[in-house]
């Protein structure tokens, strides 16, 4: 199933629509007797993308980032972000609304101050966790929660239908386990810890239980669906039935389709004990639990896991859709290499590289709106081109373009920075100590029991030491065909998750100056077991496999901040770039290629 859903650049708000919804919104609150509000950025289902339908938080600020929410009051409009959207929030909000710098600043800290006691708190049991729920009822005793049916959707007069795309079939070649034995082998866990059945509420979860796909989600092939798995292995999917024409036969029999409304009822013919992830769940799954007397256990989602460990017809895929990526990646570097940038913009470079994509014939949509961020715009992160953002390139400006494709066999991510003409001695030596940071993480080697978040400071040493850092996590899990971001693994000061062999997470530190430029470098790498080594012990270690094979900048690198072995490093990356390429890639690409591999 392809999709036709390319990038856009349309602006799909406006600061100027911020005021007159808002007032809308504190009309009704008052109305229902409501002190404050909380607005997330999340759906029904707890995913960082939403459908145009549930965008509800970009529909009442303008801000459109990934992460964030907001928090009314009579006379307060809060919006708290992290770091990434520092910048992009204040461009996008209107004076009505207070960007807020989360978590040094948070929403409990300012209604702890802020709010008297028995004041309420309004809330969307369907779009907060039972975690964070939980969480805010013990930091706050004094303030009165009130779930409610959600109040965006009762202002939002053209809000866009539910979406509707079919569901499809995932290949067995790539998907390397059947979903029969999946759902047996997860199910003989349930019974193990004597519980009768899972409820799933993560779509990606679903699409890999059942090995299918979706289109309901910009960008992530997934549907809008739950499930509940029962301890026998039987199933019960929870989804639109219109959209599951074309999957009957690859259900099968053991898997019930049943709308999302029978939820309720589902839940009630389940004996029990019934397990929930407190970190993913709806607090009104909870509340339904509850309501019907079945007992709820509180584990992780039983399928996180199993899914994040890929196995090796899903590694084998991912090999494979990243060469194909590559060869795309390297002819659009070469036509950057050897066009005229006159005239040329950000967005001219998103869409020439989506064509080169589109050229394998095997792309079914990119992972997520292409960063292509030139000049100061390369300091936001998570920059997306509009038409009144779209700049031109600029002599010694660089550029950080952050891209990738969702493929029938895997899900690539990749980011590479780029100079129009020659870089500053600053742009390049900060451009060096951030590929320092990804070179340490390639190279990295650890022992079983190892997080993520042991790692993440050798990406930011070299930063460190210069007095610089960067305000994301380092790395990101990534999906099978399946989400571009992917948990629970990642590589950040929060990822507590032990990193297990078949993990698949993404290499990209970087550095931003506000106001100047940005950078970024990005490889994807998979978790295997270490090879031993001579002298050493038989202690059972970890190391990462690369799967990106794209060239890194050489205009941009200052060799004398290398040491030697990373100097190896970045000679053996190309020369294996080299290998695998240089085969697979037409003639007009052969004189950049053998330039952009040479040795250091």
């Amino acid at each position: 199933m392809k999709s036709d859903m390319f990038q856009t650049f349309d602006s799909p708000t406006s600061p100027e629509q911020g005021p007159p919804r808002l007032a809308a919104l504190r009309a009704l609150m008052a109305s229902e007797g409501w002190d404050a509000l909380l607005i997330p950025r999340a759906d029904r289902f707890q995913g960082e993308y939403v459908a145009p339908r549930d965008d509800r938080l970009a529909w009442l600020t303008g801000f459109t980032g990934s992460a964030g929410f907001a928090l009314v009051t009579a006379d307060h409009a809060l919006v708290f972000v992290d770091g990434r959207y520092r910048v992009q929030v204040r461009a996008q909000v209107a004076p009505e609304f207070t960007p807020m710098d989360w978590p040094a600043q948070t929403h409990v800290a300012w209604l702890a101050e802020a709010f008297p006691a028995g004041a309420v708190l309004a809330y969307d049991p369907w779009l907060h966790t039972m975690e964070e729920i939980g969480r805010l009822t013990r930091d706050l005793p004094s303030i009165t929660f009130r779930p409610v049916a959600n109040p965006i959707d009762r202002i939002w007069p053209d809000q866009p239908a539910p979406p509707s795309a079919s569901i499809f079939a995932h290949p067995l070649e790539f998907a390397g386990e059947s979903h029969a034995d999946k759902r047996n082998r997860l199910g003989r866990e349930l019974a193990a810890k004597g519980e009768a059945a899972s409820l799933i509420t993560l779509p990606d979860s679903v699409a890999w239980l059942f090995n299918i796909r979706g289109a309901d989600i910009p960008r992530n092939p997934i549907a809008h669906a739950m499930a509940l798995l029962r301890a026998d292995g039987t199933a019960v999917l929870l989804t639109d039935p219109g959209k599951c024409a074309e999957v009957a036969d690859h259900l099968g029999p053991d898997i019930a389709v049943r709308p999302e409304s029978d939820l309720a009822q589902v839940l009630a013919d389940t004996s029990g004990p019934v397990r929930i992830d407190p970190q993913s769940t709806p607090q009104a799954v909870a509340d339904m639990l509850a309501a019907a007397g079945i007992p709820a256990r509180h584990s992780m989602d039983p399928c996180r896991l199993p899914k994040a460990c890929k196995n090796a017809g899903e590694l084998s895929g991912m090999r494979d859709a990243h060469l194909r990526d590559a060869v795309a990646m390297c002819r659009f570097l070469a036509w950057f290499e050897g066009a005229s940038t006159t005239g040329l913009s950000e967005i001219d470079l998103v869409t020439r590289l989506e064509g080169f994509r589109r050229d394998t014939n095997m792309l079914r949509e990119i992972s997520f709106d292409t960063i292509a961020g030139a000049g100061p715009n390369g300091a936001l992160p998570h920059y997306r081109v509009t038409r009144e953002t779209n700049r031109r390139l600029e002599d010694g400006a660089l550029i950080v373009l952050d891209s990738g494709g969702q493929y029938p066999d895997g899900t690539t991510d990749i980011t590479r920075t780029l100079v129009v003409g020659d870089a500053g001695a600053e742009e390049k030596r900060a451009f060096t100590l951030v590929l320092k940071g990804m070179i340490a993480i390639s190279r990295a080697r650890f022992p079983r029991g190892v997080a993520g978040s042991h790692l993440d400071a050798l990406a930011r040493y070299p930063l460190w030491l210069a007095g610089m850092d960067y305000d994301h996590g380092t790395g990101h899990g990534v999906g099978a065909y399946l989400c571009v971001h992917e948990g629970p693994q990642r590589l950040a000061r929060g990822g507590d998750v032990a990193l297990q062999p078949g993990m698949i997470l993404s290499n990209e530190p970087g550095y931003y100056r506000e106001g100047a430029f940005g950078i970024r470098i990005e490889n994807l790498i998979a978790v295997q077991p270490a090879a031993p080594l001579p002298g050493g012990d038989s202690r059972d270690m970890l190391d990462f496999e690369t799967l990106t094979w794209v060239p890194i900048d050489r205009h941009l690198i200052d060799p004398a901040l290398l040491s030697q072995d990373e100097r190896d490093w970045i000679d053996s990356y190309h020369a294996t770039c080299r290998d695998k390429l240089g085969p697979l890639l037409p003639e007009d690409c052969g004189a950049w290629f053998a330039a952009a591999t040479e040795k250091l």
